[in-house]
């Protein structure tokens, strides 16, 4: 346990901070299991939505310091080249 004031308040700031960001991570993988769930699906209308959604979710949690920019640029990447693939194969 601290013992200085300073490092009380950190503590107490780490553990809000620490709760925020399992939200926000949280919210981050349900937007994408849900994508991945519909490319499941191959309803092509329904992906292009669940995209947008996943992509979002992606670029806040980027912008918000959950993951790091290049993470977020892989993940991004990977979610449209399977959009892109279901695209193809339907044509």
């Amino acid at each position: 346990m601290p013992n200085i004031k300073s490092a009380k308040k950190r503590a107490r700031q780490t553990v809000k901070r620490t709760a925020r960001n399992r939200v926000r991570k949280e919210r981050l993988k349900k937007a994408v299991k849900a994508y991945r769930a519909v490319i499941g699906s191959g309803d092509a209308d329904a992906v292009k939505e669940e995209l947008r959604k996943a992509t979002r979710a992606v670029d806040k949690a980027g912008v918000k310091g959950i993951i790091r920019k290049n993470t977020v640029n892989r993940r991004k990447s990977r979610l449209a080249r399977m959009a892109n693939r279901l695209a193809a194969a339907g044509k």
